[in-house]
């Protein structure tokens, strides 16, 4: 059923199977497994693969009371997966309690299918009711309340269970069903309703919330029980017990009928007690029935007819929208949803269940043992790796739910501390075998190095290096399980516990490193000898420190690393919290002078704490920086020689990408000179070594109260310098080139976490904002770099008052929560000038109330929240700008901050939401009014968590996904889907169904699909990368916008039109919600949207959005771009079609005098836009020909027929196709053969060191290929000019790129 495959050379023949069955497909993860292997030699240039198929098999299954079914099985899975398809089908849901049974055989449920004796293509298999316990009839309930919940969104809006919210298929109402195949009736034209509404238009100033989250008709609720509950009768007694009683159940029905039910060890049957008379014996009649739904089927018609038809709507559902997520997604908005009654949910909260405890023996979970076991799992071959892999992501996302949970119990005041004779904020909690701490500057740990600022960076700084050593794995050194949690205002840091640590004192458990920041230093063979192996890929210098007797000590990490060994007998490493080296530009130290390039910026500033670090993507970027700097002085030096030296690259089996930091350069010849050359280079970039290039960092360097052996002071001014130029690099290299890639759009932020995500691939620490900002303001194309100017202030302004608010929330009691935080939201983004509303206490009664009226609101103890007002709100966020950012922001106040900045406010409600973990109401919010405050406490709904934890990876499958990438990129589509098809079966194995990366897979996927002519199969895998993206990222992440658009895409190429365009406009309204209108991804969606409409014959409304995307595109890539050629060339289009032929002469004037002046006059695109005007001269003419004879001759006119042609579904299509990025060029086979020797020939330059962009690029490859409207990512081997002119299509080659 699976097919795995390894790729040692170049071309590939692999066999993808992918398990189909009358099965539901969130079992096809647990139902995927193989087995391969890799082994190629390095120089073995053939194809090696090794395939291993399970073939599936079909069994029959009986169960009671249904017709025998087929099922498709492979030989790898368990019984128990058998079991919960079941569970889930239609038929056979309402059954927990059975065994499966074989010629009366029962099967173990452990056991795998292929080590059944007996068991074969045909077989049948019997269901077979088996008897109650407590445990099962628990079990049992629990199921039957899922059931009755299946379609309710409550979990999702409350972010429990790891539900999260899908509103895809209301925009597609089953559209897509069938893999997009549709009857048309009729022309589908006649029945489109395209006008979209008023808030989405080009130049609305309206941003209503309510759209957010349409209401899908299927949630209406389906009621089939009233109430659904435990009895107070419970547990049996003893006289009871020995009549099989396990435990009672009361109900209430629709019709209003108040039940009791026994649950015994033959089934369920009605008893004879009421609410308050204890009477067990069985109703007469008892309808004793083995499953709960049965019973009430009997006794209540609307039951019957309800659940038939919710478990019909249920397995309608795409998969997709109802499997759990792996990590759970808070939704920062919700509807009020109703309270009910609901017994496993109250049961839930007070017990400490976890995920799946009641399933396993035992009990709680010893997190630790599990989290390095899983590490422990053999990794020789790739369905071991696959096991591995699958085994640690899911240990890691139980620990992080329990974590949260536990962190969450912890604040809540739910967990009683272990030290709890201490003050509050020194206090540390278990629960559940984790260790909980809060991040305060306890016993003065941290005193020097920032205090509480310090404490609250730590556990951040720590899980950073958890991470790092995580990835590279080295066997027997091991990392505690570490989630950093954010709740009401606290930092909790949740670790795993190491075996025997709280029986004995820090000091005798720490057998290397320092417990008091570097006075004592202990070191340890076994730890140097497991560190030194992750030196290398982690760049940490081996050196030496002084302890308290002036003694030398050996270490491999920072002095804080800390080494013990737990009774189990493992490795571990902990406080982690300097793994990488301190950032120089935010650590003034007296005496030292950084580079030119940080004090020309303002650098060194002073920070909150001295934990500053470099990010880990800094090292990596200035480690290839300094390689490259490293090659090109030695090669020159060498040709001033004449001397021939060898390269030899070597890259290490340890880090996970392929290593491009640790060549050698090592001379054949025995020439002193040649060697002189190599030592001269590695002297200039700072290289530890002087015969080879390897860059390391020592953390240690400027840690208070570290001290270095004096033979050592050399090398210590190397590792200074070395800092200094790593930082200098950040100011002068990283900043410039992430605003580079802003400019030429290869990076386009969206909000706030898409900004953060583009500063950190670039190593960039979000500290440096300010100077961010501070270099676009001085950029001279600052007009093309708004939108992302924009966005930098307002994530700057939403982390200053996170800030703030944080430590609001620390003074506040939680009874006045929801007063406290509305209060802070209408400061921070309401006109109205807010006075605090101190609720009313609910609870006190008439006498009392009239003493406390003359109190002061801030008078009290636990109200000092509420005499905060906006200016001083306002006031404090751009002093927090000033100290934390550097970066004065002039407002006093958030209408002068949308004003000046041109912000949205619901766009700062939705940053500030999702950052201080806050769920408001949804409904319309009306910010602007002067007379009332925007926000009541009742609007607030919940407080979530804002959660880090480490994101394990598939290492093997995402190997498959960047060849399958490059296979793609060199022009070979069919073997560049097989491998990425072969992704995604690996993903799933490792990752379950959901996960983001999947979601990147489908999305390529379906691109391929597209370009080969397969758009139903398109359609389908996009509206999983849909529907994955609402539920991993969310609903309004600017990856799901993106995924909207690729949809409607194909949905017009599969001839769906409606649907195409109530895509566009939700993803229009999205973008509007998250960035506002004024943004370069705008012009392309209003592009899509103004085709679109211009197909279905929309010209007005077509005119607006194509406009609207000329303006932008003019803006923000220059009048002169060839965008822009494009955008007026759409235009003029319209206006044919509109038969004003002077607007769309004007109009295509304008793009051929672009085309002219870029491309110049041969070429094939300023041809064409020549012969198009032409065309629309000789109908300008005939049309004023016409005019004039009606005009001259009245009635009687002799009237030429004017060609007006709507435009052809095909035309409108290719022009699609080209604004997204998508080309099908007509070329003959020699130009084929050309193209794919240019695109080996980059191969091999790109391979031998040379990075794609030094190659120089004839301009006019370059226009082209803008010309064609690429969009987003790095420019692919582009095609020459002529390449373009040859129209001899003998062949097709389809050329086009991905968005990845």
């Amino acid at each position: 059923r699976l097919s795995f495959c390894s790729i040692t050379g170049h071309s590939v023949d692999t066999v993808v199977m992918n398990g189909g069955g009358a099965h539901n497909p969130s079992e096809e993860e647990s139902k995927q497994d193989g087995a391969g292997d890799t082994d190629g030699g390095e120089d073995s240039n053939e194809q090696e693969v090794i395939v291993i198929q399970d073939t599936g098999f079909t069994v029959k299954i009986q169960a009671p009371g249904t017709e025998p079914f087929d099922l498709q099985v492979s030989p790898q899975e368990m019984v128990q997966e058998i079991h919960q398809v079941l569970m889930d089908r239609e038929d056979t849901c309402h059954r927990t309690c059975f065994s499966l049974q074989l010629d009366s055989n029962v099967l173990d449920n452990f056991a795998e299918l292929k080590s059944i004796e007996g068991l074969q293509e045909g077989s049948l298999l019997k269901v077979v009711e088996e008897p109650y316990t407590v445990r099962e009839a628990r079990i049992h309930v629990r199921h039957i309340r899922d059931l009755l919940k299946g379609l309710d969104p409550s979990d999702a809006y409350n972010g429990v269970d790891c539900n999260s919210l899908s509103f895809l298929s209301v925009f597609t109402d089953g559209d897509l069903g069938d893999s997009g195949k549709r009857k048309k009736k009729g022309s589908e034209l006649e029945q489109i309703d395209c006008t979209p509404p008023e808030h989405i238009l080009p130049g609305s100033k309206e941003r209503p919330l309510l759209p957010l989250q349409p209401q899908n008709k299927d949630w209406k609720p389906m009621q089939c029980l009233k109430v659904l509950t435990m009895s107070g009768w419970n547990p049996p007694p003893g006289n009871r017990k020995m009549h099989g009683d396990l435990m009672y159940l009361y109900m209430v029905t629709v019709e209003e009928r108040h039940i009791s039910i026994t649950a015994s060890t033959r089934g369920f049957y009605l008893n004879q007690s009421t609410t308050y008379t204890f009477n067990p014996k069985p109703a007469n009649p008892s309808f004793l029935s083995h499953s709960l739904v049965e019973l009430l089927s009997q006794i209540s018609p609307a039951f019957k007819k309800n659940f038939t038809a919710l478990q019909k709507k249920r397995v309608q559902r795409h998969p997709f929208e109802r499997i759990a997520t792996p990590f759970q997604v808070y939704s920062w908005t919700a509807p009020q949803v109703d309270h009910t009654m609901d017994c496993v949910r109250a049961e839930d909260a007070y017990t400490s269940r976890l995920g799946y405890e009641e399933h396993i023996p035992g009990q709680t979970r010893d997190w630790n043992e599990e989290l390095q076991t899983t590490r422990e799992l053999a990794r020789k071959n790739l369905p071991d790796r696959l096991l591995r892999e699958r085994a640690i992501f899911k240990v890691h996302s139980d620990f992080a739910a329990a974590a949260t949970r536990g962190s969450m119990a912890v604040i809540d005041g739910n967990v009683m501390a272990i030290n709890p004779g201490e003050e509050t904020r020194m206090q540390m909690f278990i629960w559940n075998n984790i260790f909980f701490s809060l991040g305060f500057d306890v016993r003065d740990h941290y005193r020097e190095l920032g205090g509480d600022a310090a404490a609250h960076a730590a556990p951040t700084n720590d899980l950073n290096g958890v991470r790092a050593y995580g990835a590279v794995d080295v066997e027997g050194l091991y990392t505690l399980g570490t989630v950093v949690v954010d709740y009401r205002g606290y930092r909790v840091t949740a670790q795993s516990i190491i075996p025997g640590i709280l029986e004995r004192e820090q000091e005798q458990s720490v057998i290397y490193g320092s417990i008091d920041f570097g006075k004592t230093v202990v070191s340890h063979g076994k730890y140097l000898e497991l560190l030194e192996r992750t030196s290398r890929p982690l760049k940490v210098q081996r050196h030496n420190v002084l302890n308290e007797k002036d003694e030398s000590m050996e270490l491999c990490s920072s002095v804080e690393c800390k080494g013990i060994i737990g009774n189990d007998g493992r490795h571990y490493i902990l406080d982690l919290l300097r793994t990488f080296p301190p950032d120089l530009n935010f650590l003034p130290v007296e005496g030292e002078e950084l580079s030119p390039e940080s004090v020309r910026e303002g650098f060194p500033r002073q920070h909150r704490h001295r934990l500053a670090c470099l990010r880990q993507e800094l090292i990596e970027a200035f480690v290839e920086h300094r390689y490259l700097l490293f090659m090109k002085m030695a090669a020159l030096q060498l040709m001033q020689q004449k001397v021939t030296c060898y390269i030899d690259i070597h890259s290490t089996s340890l880090s996970s990408s392929p290593d491009l930091s640790n060549p050698t350069l090592t001379c054949f010849h025995q020439d002193p000179k040649s060697r002189e050359v190599v030592l001269n280079a590695c002297k200039a970039v700072g290289s530890i070594s002087n015969t080879s290039f390897d860059i390391r960092f020592n953390p240690d360097i400027f840690s208070p109260g570290v001290r270095f052996p004096e033979d050592s002071a050399d090398d210590i001014q190397k590792q200074k310098q070395l800092l200094k130029d790593a930082g200098a690099f950040m100011v002068s290299c990283q900043i410039p080139s992430l605003v580079k890639d802003c400019l030429d759009h290869s990076a386009l932020p969206m909000d706030g976490a898409t900004l953060t995500e583009a500063l950190h691939q670039r190593g960039i620490n979000v500290r440096y904002l300010g100077n961010v900002l501070a270099f676009v303001d001085q950029t001279p194309a600052k007009a093309q770099l708004e939108h992302f100017y924009r966005i930098g202030i307002s994530e700057l302004i939403t982390r200053c008052a996170k800030h703030i608010f944080k430590t609001y929330l620390q003074g506040v009691e939680l009874s006045a929560l929801s007063a406290a935080v509305s209060h802070f939201l209408n400061c921070f983004l309401s006109s109205f000038d807010a006075v605090a509303h101190l609720p009313a206490d609910e609870l006190v009664s008439r006498r009392k109330n009239r003493k406390r009226r003359n109190r002061v609101p801030g008078g009290g103890d636990n109200t000092a929240w509420a005499s905060l007002t906006p200016s001083e709100l306002w006031k404090n966020i751009v002093s927090e700008a000033q100290s934390y950012y550097h970066f004065t922001l002039h407002c006093e106040n958030a209408d002068q901050v949308v004003e000046k900045y041109g912000l949205q406010k619901i766009t700062l409600l939705r940053e500030i939401s999702i950052k201080a973990g806050i769920q408001i109401l949804i409904k319309e919010y009306n910010f602007d009014s002067r007379h009332k405050p925007a926000f009541t406490e009742e609007d607030i709904l919940n407080i979530f968590p804002v959660v880090k934890h480490v994101n394990p990876k598939a290492s093997d499958a995402f190997h498959f996904f960047q060849s399958g990438q490059a296979k793609v990129q060199q022009g070979y589509l069919k073997e560049g889907c097989e491998l990425i098809n072969e992704a995604l079966n690996l993903f799933n194995n490792v990752y379950g169904a959901m996960h983001v990366e999947i979601c990147a897979c489908l999305r390529l996927l379906a691109r391929l699909n597209y370009i080969m002519g397969d758009h139903h199969e398109a359609l389908s895998n996009q509206q999983k990368a849909v529907l994955m993206s609402e539920r991993v990222l969310g609903v309004e992440h600017p990856n799901t916008i993106q995924e909207y658009m690729h949809l409607a895409l194909y949905c017009f190429a599969n001839g769906q039109l409606s649907t195409a365009l109530k895509l566009l406009y939700r993803a229009r309204y999205l973008m509007l919600m998250v960035c506002g209108e004024d943004h370069p991804e705008m012009a392309l969606l209003d592009s899509n949207i103004g085709l679109v409409l211009h197909g279905v014959m929309e010209y007005d409304l077509s005119l607006r959005f194509l406009e609207n995307a000329l303006a932008i595109n003019s803006k923000y890539h220059g009048p002169r771009s060839l965008k822009v050629a494009l955008s007026h060339h759409l235009v003029a289009r319209v206006y044919e079609s509109k038969a004003e032929f002077r607007s769309a002469l004007q109009q295509e004037k304008e793009g051929y005098t672009i085309y002219k002046n870029q491309v110049g006059e041969a070429h094939e695109k300023t041809k064409e836009s020549s012969e198009y005007l032409k065309y629309l001269t000789q109908q300008a003419v005939a049309l004023q020909r016409t005019m004039n004879e009606i005009y001259k001759n009245g009635s009687n006119a002799s009237i030429m027929p004017l060609k007006f042609t709507a435009p052809s579904m095909a035309s409108v299509l290719e022009q699609l196709n080209i604004i997204n990025g998508i080309i099908f060029i007509p070329l003959s086979q020699k130009d084929l053969e050309n193209l794919k020797a240019e695109v080996q020939r980059r191969q091999q330059l790109q391979e031998s060191g040379k990075s794609v962009e030094d190659l120089t690029v004839d301009a006019t490859e370059a226009t082209t290929a803008s010309n064609y409207g690429f969009h987003h990512g790095p420019m692919l081997p582009q095609i020459t000019s002529d390449t373009l002119s040859q129209n001899s299509g003998d062949s097709f080659f389809f050329f086009f790129f991905t968005v990845c």
